[in-house]
């Protein structure tokens, strides 16, 4: 890819992930400022909006495999920006309702996983494989600085202007990112033919069929889950129990996003120095126990301040973690099979993650917000005994693997996986 198309997507990138950034955590805000929605009501809404994203995207979301990848990351970028346009908009006019937030919440995951889905493959079509880790560390330290100066200056946008001011913000984002995806001039190839396998479900048989990417599914999933479950509890912890102001729960979005920046830089030298997979290992144990520390955080700025340490701790392994994860995967899937993949992987997350949300709501509204953290914790702790150690020959890394394109391990000698648990 040339310099200057490089420059186009990295543009790109960087103006959604900012508007993203200042956007962070505004549905669930303006559900409980402006709509004043209980917890169990901010929890269904990040639920229902997943479960809705992947009922549609189950039927549709092959065809993302067979078309050219540009136009989908485009039109994405379009559907995000009207729908988070459309809430400053209603609420301007007095009709923003918790249903509209509700829909607008569906629409934009639906789009986001198209996007990633697209943008994946795309990615992958126009870098040479020396590449990819230092261009993914790359867009990982551009979403962390987002994330990191984004949540604090939405938080201030929010006490200045209404709760509703970082919807406009963000809906800006994503035309800016249609705008630096279109100025990409390098001629895409040409997306793979529609075959008898070209079903959504060949993504999840490539997964399970792969015994490197199968576990770390299984531990994605047990870690994701509890890590999302806590994003509207920790709204309701820091605004309602805690008594601070919204500018402060920006600053607990914000500020731990430092970490994420740090390990994203660190990723390709630890990786040169220590092997990929013992980094994937140490990164994704180290990020499983931090939740633990959310049900003990006291009233007022010290409690922030324990929230903010569990997040910054979580962030910084999850900064080294991601891009080397997100390399992994594009190495091993085949070309073929690769938007199917990142497309099967969003929408068990997206109906995982919600369940775990509607379960949060449903537990906060039984026992409490500090015990329902706890729980979360918990199993966000015991993901990491999916990383255990455990070597494999050649011979058990290829049984079972029988889809077309899958890698194969080199004949003759035994490797391990270091988070693989068979």
């Amino acid at each position: 890819m040339p310099d200057r198309d490089r420059r186009n997507l990295l543009f790109a990138y960087a103006v959604s992930a900012a508007g993203s950034g200042v956007g962070s955590g505004a549905l669930p805000i303006v559900a409980v400022l402006a709509l004043h929605a209980s917890a169990f009501e901010v929890s269904l809404l990040s639920g229902l909006a997943g479960l809705a994203a992947a009922a549609v995207l189950l039927p549709l979301g092959a065809g993302i495999e067979h078309r050219r990848k540009r136009p989908v990351m485009i039109v994405a970028d379009l559907v995000r920006c009207a729908a988070l346009a459309s809430v400053p908009a209603a609420a301007a006019l007095g009709l923003l309702t918790f249903p509209q937030l509700v829909t607008v919440g569906a629409i934009c995951t639906t789009a986001s996983i198209a996007f990633g889905a697209a943008s994946g493959a795309h990615l992958k079509a126009m870098t040479d494989p020396a590449g990819r880790l230092a261009t993914n560390s790359w867009f990982e330290t551009v979403d962390w600085i987002s994330s990191t100066a984004g949540p604090p200056a939405g938080g201030l946008l929010i006490g200045g202007l209404g709760a509703t001011a970082t919807m406009a913000v963000d809906a800006a984002s994503y035309l800016g990112s249609a705008v630096g995806v279109r100025r990409i001039h390098t001629q895409e190839p040409s997306p793979p033919e529609r075959s008898a396998d070209s079903g959504i479900r060949q993504g999840w048989r490539y997964i399970f069929a792969h015994p490197g990417l199968r576990p770390l599914f299984l531990n994605a999933m047990l870690f994701g889950g509890p890590v999302i479950m806590t994003f509207p509890l920790l709204a309701v912890l820091i605004l309602d129990e805690l008594r601070l102001p919204a500018a402060a729960y920006g600053l607990s979005l914000g500020l731990p996003c430092l970490g994420g920046i740090a390990g994203s830089r660190l990723a390709p030298v630890l990786v040169r120095r220590f092997g990929q997979r013992r980094v994937l290992l140490v990164a994704g144990a180290a990020r499983a126990p931090w939740l633990l520390l959310y049900p003990v955080a006291p009233h007022g700025l010290a409690g922030l301040a324990v929230i903010m340490i569990a997040d910054t701790a979580v962030l910084t392994s999850a900064g080294v973690f991601n891009p080397v994860f997100a390399t992994y995967r594009m190495e091993v899937t085949a070309d073929a099979y690769l938007a199917r993949v990142r497309t099967a992987w969003r929408i068990s997350a997206k109906t995982v993650q919600p369940l775990f949300v509607l379960a949060g709501g449903g537990l906060a509204a039984l026992i409490s917000v500090r015990a329902t953290l706890l729980i979360a914790g918990l199993a966000c702790a015991a993901s990491a005994a999916l990383l255990r150690y455990q070597t494999t020959s050649t011979q058990a890394e290829t049984t079972g693997t029988n889809l077309p394109g899958v890698p194969q391990a080199p004949r003759g000698r035994r490797w391990s996986h270091p988070w693989v648990r068979s």
